[in-house]
């Protein structure tokens, strides 16, 4: 399957070429895509191929082909904090994708019946976790992965919110998938020669679409045993987080939030009776609060431009009574605006940072402003270096 769409030079172009030809509608579906290179789930000899709209197999290992892999994300309408059973999850590719849409506090779940693949999967969901720069810029769900059949699935597993599968299902088990789902939920699966997607709209009631043809290799018989019975094969645990993986949640989550009101931040109120008139910018302070606001954006501003720096403190001189703490902490803003404008080194015609080294060179590079702005966060708190580790998953860079 596949070839719907033009190849790629390189990921972001292979997406560009899916969002025209619309397999990808949604920016919740796009952001995913395009913090996972699809060739880093590639073995090395066959990279080369990756950006093309064609399904790729080597031995055990197989990805779906693109176009393939929009269509089922942009079907299942992830959501955070869902719960997701993908049925013949293989490299771990969509798994990945899908665990960035759900959030730390989702379930991510698949069962793969070679074991090989399986230890593949691990493989490269560790290097996306160590090394892939996304990493730092979502929320992840990580994926947890089983050996088996999921054709093996006791009947009395728990049910999921969103369950795909990614081989042929046989007429013949389709209600057996449709058990996997909780009211409300929505499965993805190739059903005969369609890729199908079914809402669980009641107890015994379902919602049934056809969204395009596809061709998939259908899923493998259970073998039976000596008993002439099949073996169970039993879902991930739905583990609860200890306090210290939900301290760190909740720190990393804290320090990815913009920190000046610049940056997008909305300032939380007191809901209580009478809070506006006691809050520090209630309408005692209404007419001083832009100039505060200004300066608090200079302070966390990464570059300011000379237009941005008023001349003279008298622009924020209303009449009107202040307290003496309040002029303080306005003249300290100001101070510690004007230091930042004199520490910012020069920026070229194009609006770059040049360096020191630039300068005696005679040229005019740029160096770019860090983009992990959560690792030099965390790097800059006074903790101990292994609780910063812990912090940034071990992650090296």
């Amino acid at each position: 399957m596949g070839g719907a769409v033009s190849a790629g030079e390189d990921n972001d172009e292979l997406i560009d070429n899916l969002k025209e030809a619309h397999y990808i509608r949604s920016d919740l579906v796009e952001r995913a895509f395009r913090a996972i290179d699809r060739a880093d789930y590639y073995l090395e000899e066959f990279r080369d191929n990756a950006y093309k709209d064609l399904a790729w197999r080597h031995g055990n290992l197989h990805l779906s082909a693109p176009c393939i892999y929009s269509e089922v994300m942009e079907a299942l309408d992830l959501q955070p904090c869902l719960s997701f059973l993908n049925l013949g999850s293989g490299t771990g590719y969509l798994s990945t994708m899908v665990g960035l849409i759900l959030g730390p506090f989702g379930v991510n779940h698949g069962v793969e019946l070679h074991a090989d693949v399986v230890e593949y999967a691990y493989q490269k969901l560790d290097f996306f976790i160590k090394n892939s720069d996304s990493f730092d810029k979502f929320e992840f769900c990580e994926p947890t992965f089983v050996v088996g059949n999921c054709l093996e699935i006791p009947p009395e597993s728990r049910q999921y919110d969103r369950v795909y599968c990614g081989a042929g299902v046989q007429k013949e088990y389709e209600n057996y998938m449709k058990n996997l789902l909780k009211v409300g939920g929505i499965l993805v699966l190739p059903l005969e020669e369609k890729l199908t997607r079914i809402t669980r709209t009641g107890q015994s009631s379902w919602e049934t679409k056809k969204i395009i043809a596809v061709t998939f290799a259908p899923l493998v018989q259970p073998k039976q045993n000596v008993n002439g019975r099949p073996k169970s094969v039993p879902l991930p645990i739905f583990d609860v987080r200890t306090l210290q993986d939900l301290c760190r949640i909740a720190i990393r989550h804290t320090l990815r939030q913009p920190i000046a009101m610049g940056e997008g931040l909305t300032k939380r109120r007191v809901s209580f009776p009478g809070a506006r008139a006691m809050h520090r910018y209630g309408p005692r302070f209404e007419r001083r609060r832009f100039c505060r606001r200004f300066y608090r954006q200079c302070v966390n501003s990464v570059v300011l431009h000379d237009s941005m720096i008023p001349t003279a403190m008298d622009d924020c001189n209303y009449p009107g009574g202040v307290e003496e703490e309040e002029e303080e902490v306005e003249e300290e803003e100001e101070r510690s605006c004007r230091r930042v404008r004199e520490d910012l080194p020069e920026e070229d015609e194009e609006g770059g940072v040049c360096t020191e080294d630039d300068k005696s060179a005679g040229g005019v590079a740029c160096a770019e402003p860090p983009v992990n702005i959560l690792r030099e966060r965390i790097l800059r708190l006074p903790l101990p270096e292994p609780l910063k580790m812990y912090l940034l998953y071990y992650r090296e860079k």
